[in-house]
Parts: structure tokens; sequence; C-alpha cells
């Protein structure tokens, strides 16, 4: 009888507690869940919004926009994160797969400041679901002191005659099927499959030969030549920067090859099912206040679509011409684009590139 009422006694009291709290700790305010590249938010910014806010920042990374995407369709991923990071050509594609939601403009008033060639932008014509985060190129950071005379030239991965190695291709299907797209004279949003059929059959040419070290991330091809295990590498130009001013003076360099290149911005989106909406409204209006969207861009290396944030920055910065391409090398940049029913074609290309 005694040990019948203890167990009776136990249900009660375990029927009668409070479940755990799903916040950041007992009573404590939920958690913020961003989901980002590395290497792409300043940690003292993280900081400064939690003392301001109190809500406490999660921050979680990938390394391509393949890995995001899958993490995102799979195992319940939009109710993982509150943001995310991603391309801007991404943006069609997650509205129709209902992994985002739309933003509350209310909840931005510093919107506002961003540099009218950021609003409005045919990825997002309404600027519904996503916020420009930073911008920037795809180029060759290499070792200038092995190659102080390097052919600014996409040909140095894809010519076999003039291939400078030890190289690595960046591993980002749509950055490095454009570039190599844009080396065939193409654009790098080409939907005609023989195109893309060839800039494939480039890319895997180029992988196989011995100069060759395979492919990586951003931070990795930049990680890799800053430490001598590569001469050169595809990278977006703030890791590129970086490098550059960790280097010895005159170590390392950057180049956008003659061809032309991808000109990106990298937007921030709310997903469909995000635990902490207010709290991601809130940093996203954070980071557009302009002195916070120059610490970013300060940190980063990369350039802010922030208008006003300009003032702010430092003048090596605001002068620098691998953060900020002078015009002739913007004129041959290309935005990437949605490519719609093109995309498992893009796909499968880049899948038998890999694995072949």
């Amino acid at each position: 009888m005694i040990r019948w009422l203890l167990l009776t006694l136990t249900a009660l009291c375990l029927l009668g507690c409070p479940a755990p709290s799903s916040g950041s700790g007992a009573g404590g305010p939920e958690a913020l869940n961003l989901y980002i590249w590395s290497e792409y938010l300043d940690p003292a910014l993280v900081e400064a919004f939690t003392k301001e806010t109190g809500t406490p920042v999660k921050v979680s990374l990938f390394e391509s926009t393949e890995e995001m995407l899958a993490k995102l369709q799979h195992a319940a991923g939009t109710s993982q994160y509150d943001l995310v990071v991603v391309a801007n050509q991404s943006v069609p594609a997650m509205v129709r797969l209902e992994l985002i939601q739309p933003l509350d403009p209310a909840k931005l008033p510093h919107r506002a400041g961003l540099d009218p060639s950021f609003r409005n932008p045919p990825y997002d014509p309404e600027e519904r679901y996503s916020v420009p985060y930073q911008w920037g190129t795809v180029g060759l950071l290499y070792d200038a002191q092995k190659h102080p005379q390097l052919e600014p030239s996409w040909a140095v991965l894809f010519d076999p005659a003039r291939q400078v190695g030890p190289f690595l291709l960046i591993d980002e299907a749509r950055d490095q099927l454009g570039v190599a797209l844009k080396y065939l004279g193409h654009s790098v949003n080409s939907t005609d499959p023989e195109q893309l059929k060839a800039a494939g059959e480039l890319l895997l040419a180029a992988k196989r030969s011995e100069a060759c070290l395979g492919f990586e991330g951003g931070v990795g091809g930049k990680n890799r030549v800053a430490g001598g295990l590569a001469d050169l590498a595809v990278v977006w130009n703030g890791d590129a920067n970086r490098a550059i001013e960790e280097a010895p003076e005159g170590k390392l360099a950057f180049v956008v090859p003659r061809e032309g290149s991808i000109g990106w911005c990298d937007v921030l989106v709310l997903t469909r099912e995000a635990p902490n909406p207010a709290a991601a409204h809130a940093f996203v209006d954070f980071l557009l206040r302009p002195e916070n969207a120059a610490r970013l861009a300060a940190y980063t290396k990369y350039a802010t679509p922030v208008g006003a944030a300009r003032e702010h920055l430092p003048e090596a910065d605001r002068a620098n011409p691998v953060i900020y391409p002078p015009d002739a090398v913007r004129a041959t940049l290309e935005s990437l684009t949605d490519v719609g029913d093109s995309l498992p074609l893009y796909d499968e290309v880049w899948t038998a590139v890999k694995a072949r």
C-alpha cells in the first residue's frame, strides 16, 4: 500500500510540474537562431545585440548553398532557424519551396537607408522576403610572390597551356559553373543545355588536371592559399581581402579576370516556421543601422548595401578596389538570377562534375 501511494504521488507530481522552458534558460528570453556562412558575422555585433535586447544569438554555420537548402528541406529544418543568410538568386526558389515567409516592413524602419540600387531587386521585386546583407565579387586569390605576372584570365584554370597551379575551385555550384560559362563567352545564367554541358566538361577537365587540388568553400580556399598549400583559388572577394590584410605586404593579391565574373548580393530571409520572428526582425533592423552595417562590412571586408554606412567605414576600406571595384570591373560583372525550371539541369551538371 505504501509503495502504491508513493507511485501515485510521484505520478501526480509529474503531471502537475511545468514543462522545461524552450528558451535559452528557465525564464530567460528565447534565443535567436541564425544560419550563416562561416567568418561572415562580427562576434562583437552579436554581443552588442544581446546586450541591447537581452536576446541571445545561436549561430550555426554552413559552407555551401546546397548544404543550406538540404538542411532546410529536411528534418523540420525551417523550424530550427529564424534567419538565414542566402545568395540572392536562391530567394525565388525558396519562396516556391515554401521555405521562407514574408517580412514585416513595419518592423524594419532602417531598410529605408539602403542604397537605391538595392531596392526592389529582380529576385524580390516587392522586397517581401529579403533584406540585403553584403555584396561582392568572385575572383582569384593568388600568391603574388610566386606569380607576380599572373595572367588576369580564367584561362589559368581552364586552358592546359596557360594553367597555373596548384589551384582550388570553389565549392559553390552556381558560382563555379557561372565562372566556367563566363570563360566560354556565355551568360552566368545560361539555360542552354549545350552551353551548360560544355561548362561542365570544362570544369571536369580542370578538376582532373594535376594542378587542381579539388573544391573548397571560400574560407577554405582562402586559408589554403594563405597557408602556402595552394598558389591560387576561386574565392569571394571579402575572403580574399582578409587574407591579403593578414599576410605580409605584397604576398597575396586578388583579381577579377578580364572575361568578367559574378557580382553577387547575399540577403537575410525569415524561415517559414521561425521560432522567434520578433527577434529576427529586431536583428535585421539592428544590422541595417548605418554604424552597425559599417562594423559588419569592416569585419567581413565585403561591401555594404547600406548607403549611409559608407561614411562610417575606414578610409582604407572605402578606397579598396578589392572591396569596391572600379567601374571598369563592375561593367564586366553579371548577377546570378533564378534559373527556374533549369535548376535541375544545373544540379545534374554539378553532380556529374563532383562525382566523376
